[in-house]
């Protein structure tokens, strides 16, 4: 006797669409260029030498990339400094912040989010997935609740077929 079986997808006929943040991830490479480098004794910015560094410095070398200037030393360095460097890097570097690597993805992804049309998902039963092979931050999970909630039927985080309801409207 011979028993057949018809396999029913639920999560196909849910009606979910699923957003995948990692294509709001940038491409190119990330560099963190630390101002202690240029302290004197790792203490102290002298503006003479540090203008003198500016001038001779091969800015081209941040060309496509995405950079995050920090200060890893325990040292006072005036605003202006960090100016200067963004000022330096920004008609080469695609992107510029002032912050670390974490800062930094932070303000790709979010970037990256912002130019999304919502549109697109008005009225959408909508799963935010929740794993994948880049590293999203926490910050663009958060980004993408904000801007989506306003247009959404209901939003939820983790996979089709285990997910974690945020949001449904009531109609």
């Amino acid at each position: 006797m011979e028993i057949q079986e018809n396999i029913i997808n639920k999560v196909a006929q849910s009606g979910l669409v699923t957003l995948d943040p990692a294509i709001f991830y940038v491409k190119g490479e990330r560099v963190i260029y630390d101002i202690a480098d240029n302290l004197f004794q790792g203490l102290i910015l002298r503006e003479k030498d540090f203008r003198e560094f500016v001038k001779q410095h091969d800015w081209a070398q941040y060309t496509g990339k995405n950079v995050g200037i920090i200060c890893s030393a325990d040292a006072i360095v005036p605003a202006w400094a960090y100016m200067l460097l963004a000022n330096r890097m920004a008609p080469y570097a695609a992107e510029v912040v002032f912050g670390d690597k974490d800062l930094l993805e932070t303000v790709l992804f979010i970037k990256q989010i912002g130019k999304m049309d919502a549109e697109q998902y008005r009225d959408q039963r909508l799963v935010i997935k929740g794993c994948g092979d880049i590293d999203v931050p926490v910050s663009a999970y958060v980004e993408l609740a904000k801007k989506l909630t306003p247009v959404v039927k209901s939003l939820m985080f983790g996979e089709p077929c285990s997910t974690v309801p945020l949001y449904k409207r009531k109609d």
